[in-house]
């Protein structure tokens, strides 16, 4: 039963989350990105420092300062505004699909700076999943994207945030990781902003987009941590790639994208990489 559950809160965790890229995509056609950004991580730093007090607990737990989390937060800052401005220049769909390789730069990343053992067939998985992002990519041919590569950078940004946080202390609970997490995005936009200059006074639509992101937002981490905390996790961590599913969803119903089929290949060696990645870990 616990592992249905998990499975089920890292479905739910999925969906909100491609929810929120769509959501942010929406609302980053009408606002700077900056802008949004900053509403963004303001929304979320305030829900989960409530939730911290509530908890009894520092919102601002001394351990933020150490080099681990500054490193994480360095990794967080770079993948959080790189994937942004891929959500809002490409296509939802190719950015999901490129951001599902995280996982494998994860496992790739573990070997060098944690000294885990990684066999032969594991790096296969991964090599074949870093072939299934040059598919989506095509580097050198008519259907490239310079704007993809920020999805790339952030891919890697991100799987350095998983990979610091493997370090991070014990004591620091979920919502002073939130908090954490949420004021980098702070941060990202001030860069932003200040890059591109142009804020502006939200409408009532862009209010209520904005309140609509850090609602989902909050759902989709409450859910993955949930989800990481119940049951079987060789099991429920391949759900995580429902996200790519709900993204293309969403980006064809939504915004009329048609991923072509060098695109549907390259997330499905993705997908497959990483769930055999996921397996294989497990099992060892």
């Amino acid at each position: 039963m616990e592992t249905f559950r998990g499975s089920l809160l890292m479905v739910i965790a999925m969906l909100a989350f491609a929810l929120e890229d769509m959501v942010f995509k929406i609302v980053s056609q009408s606002l700077p990105l900056g802008q949004v950004l900053i509403a963004f991580g303001l929304g979320g730093m305030a829900v989960f420092a409530a939730m911290a007090r509530a908890q009894g607990q520092l919102v601002w737990h001394p351990a933020f300062g150490t080099r681990v989390m500054l490193v994480r937060s360095l990794a967080e800052l770079v993948g959080r505004l790189c994937f942004a401005i891929a959500i809002a220049l490409t296509p939802l769909s190719s950015v999901s699909a490129i951001l599902q390789a995280a996982p494998l730069v994860v496992a790739a990343g573990a070997v060098v700076f944690f000294g885990e053992t990684v066999g032969w067939r594991r790096w296969l998985a991964i090599g074949c999943g870093l072939v299934g992002v040059l598919l989506i990519l095509r580097p050198g041919v008519s259907g490239f994207e310079p704007a993809s590569l920020f999805a790339v950078i952030a891919m890697l940004g991100l799987a350095g945030r998983d990979l610091a946080t493997r370090a991070a202390p014990k004591t620091m609970s979920n919502a002073q990781l939130g908090f954490l997490g949420f004021s980098v995005l702070v941060v990202a936009g001030v860069c932003a902003l200040a890059w591109t200059g142009g804020a502006q006074i939200p409408s009532t639509t862009d209010w209520a987009w904005l309140a609509a992101i850090v609602g989902v937002g909050v759902i989709a981490y409450m859910a993955l941590t949930g989800a990481m905390r119940s049951g079987e996790i060789a099991i429920i961590a391949p759900f995580r790639y429902t996200r790519l599913v709900f993204a293309m969803i969403l980006g064809i119903a939504i915004f009329g994208e048609r991923p072509d089929m060098l695109t549907l290949i390259g997330s499905a060696v993705i997908i497959a990489s990483g769930v055999f990645t996921l397996l294989r870990s497990q099992r060892k």
